[in-house]
């Protein structure tokens, strides 16, 4: 591998980036307008259209257009009615209970009850690839059509959270509950039907999703559009293009600092960062602390300590990203600044502490070497900052060298095997430390499984206060909980967080009510329009 550079004309251009940058979001002071197309571009394909079975961007996407939810959440962290037009914790915390609207239907004109609530919230449960995010769940009883009851065995913070349209798509019981297994069953991805704004019209598997306006949808008067198509190309220059072009009106997901500065100064365009409070992404440097000097955390803070987060956020990533301190994104409610460990800038300092960890440099300048790999697939946050990392372990006599994985599953399979040194990593919060956190740093989630605790990680205290954080309904108990926790992880630093993702949404100014709570575009798109 040859060492990492950027033209003197690429730093330039990224640096100015930010600096360039006007976030915009029109504000259609007319009233919506009822009708229209609108193309959504995406470079992922889904596997399945059904969010009961996969998680993720590509799936989530069109899942919430096409089933409804108990909840949907504004930008301001607040559950607001949807199916459940109220909802109630027991005083013991241990049961929700949803009082659920009258007037829903699937697309097949059946209605919406609670057994099919119940019957979602179960195979959620058994199916998701979040097994925290239901776990707790005993039972859901159904005492009448309209009312479900969720049992738990302990307080379940996030269950609120979990009602939200990309983690809890309510299925039709009379379609689903025939005895197929749900993770392959062929309506997730053929004639689709849920209750959501939008029904199922085609899924091309890696061309394009095609929804089309539920006119019984329960909400008065909405969706606006006519439809709503997912257009899926891999190729995110060419698609850019296409939207550039006008054949795209919304492209979700932007993060090279090149096309955000192209997008920010194009006055058709509306560009904001809004809309992932929710997902939390982080962009980090995972460790291997069960491999030797990686199991010394005197190594990993002088590996910290050489990684200049300014230099990759301001140059690399053009001044659109920012970077990343702990493991809990800045956007959550239970980011704790002031208790977090951090690791300033030095190369000296770094070269000081790997001499005081026993790990002198030999005759060739060199201590010892290690490997990097990272995600395939988006080399702006991936490939490129571990280019960089390797030039600076270079700088502190450290042998690194940037390992490629083939695509997504040689990656996977490495980090499922624990078969790694440091490797580059995008992961989600969603939402809440149970769902999107707690699987990293959680001893007893050290599995064979991508996105588990891979690190091999263990801190009985940080096990106490993830457990403890997550079966109490005191927002301040969490808070800190959750502090404390924050403090310990960054002291033991399995992972080096580098950077929050920039992601944002870029759209065509005719866009109406551009999806911006918590969740973006990973909600239902029942009051965008087109002017």
């Amino acid at each position: 591998m040859s060492d990492f550079r950027l033209t003197r004309r690429d730093t330039l251009a990224l640096a100015m980036g930010a600096a360039t940058a006007a976030w915009s979001i029109p504000s259609h002071a007319q009233a919506p307008k009822r009708g229209g197309i609108l193309v959504i571009g995406s470079t992922q394909v889904p596997r399945t259209l059904n969010g009961a079975v996969q998680s993720g961007i590509a799936t989530a996407v069109p899942s919430t257009q096409l089933f409804a939810s108990p909840l949907r959440y504004d930008d301001k962290w607040n559950p607001q009615p949807y199916l459940a037009e109220s909802w109630k914790f027991a005083a013991d915390g241990k049961s929700l209970t949803l009082n659920l609207r009258k007037n829903a239907l699937f697309h097949d004109g059946k209605p919406v009850t609670s057994a099919d609530v119940a019957f979602s919230i179960m195979a959620i449960k058994a199916n998701h690839p979040f097994k925290t995010m239901m776990e707790p769940v005993e039972r859901v009883e159904t005492p009448d059509a309209y009312t479900a009851i969720i049992r738990t065995s302990t307080p379940h913070p996030a269950l609120l959270l979990a009602m939200s349209p990309a983690l809890c798509p309510i299925m039709p019981k009379h379609i689903y509950d025939d005895g197929q297994n749900l993770q392959t069953h062929p309506r997730n991805s053929t004639d689709v039907v849920g209750s959501g704004p939008y029904k199922w019209v085609e899924f091309s598997p890696s061309q394009r999703v095609v929804m089309e306006r539920f006119d019984k949808f329960f909400l008065p008067g909405r969706p606006y559009l006519d439809k709503v198509i997912v257009t899926i190309n891999p190729d995110a220059s060419s698609m850019l293009i296409a939207f550039e072009r006008g054949d795209i009106q919304m492209v979700p997901f932007v993060t090279n600092p090149i096309d955000l500065k192209r997008l920010a100064a194009n006055p058709q365009v509306a560009l904001t960062p809004k809309g992932y409070e929710g997902i939390g992404p982080l962009n980090w440097l995972a460790f291997n602390c069960a491999k030797k000097p990686l199991s010394d955390v005197r190594v990993r803070h002088a590996i910290a300590t050489a990684i200049d987060k300014n230099f990759i956020t301001k140059v690399l990533m053009g001044g659109f990203a920012v970077p990343a301190e702990g493991p809990i994104a800045p956007s959550s409610p239970f980011y704790a600044p002031n208790d977090i460990v951090k690791y300033p800038f030095d190369l000296k300092k770094a070269a000081a502490m790997l001499d005081e960890a026993g790990y002198k440099a030999g005759g060739d300048g060199t201590r010892f070497p290690l490997t990097i790999d990272y995600l395939p697939g988006v080399n702006d946050y991936q490939k490129t900052v571990a280019e960089y990392i390797r030039g600076q372990m270079k700088k502190i006599g450290v042998a690194a060298e940037v390992r490629a994985s083939a695509d997504f599953p040689s990656w996977a399979k490495r980090m499922a095997t624990h078969d790694f040194d440091m490797s580059m990593d995008v992961v989600f919060n969603w939402g809440d430390p149970v769902i999107g956190v707690a699987r990293t740093y959680l001893s007893t989630n050290i599995k064979p499984v991508v996105w588990t605790n891979t690190q091999s990680y263990s801190n009985p205290k940080v096990d106490e206060l993830l457990n403890a954080g997550g079966e109490s309904l005191d927002v301040a108990k969490r808070k800190a909980d959750y502090a404390m926790f924050q403090k310990l992880v960054t002291e033991d630093l399995p992972i080096d967080y580098i950077n929050v993702i920039a992601y944002h949404t870029a759209a065509n100014k005719k866009v109406g009510n551009l999806p911006t709570s918590i969740w973006g575009v990973m909600s239902p798109f029942d009051e965008v329009y087109l002017s």
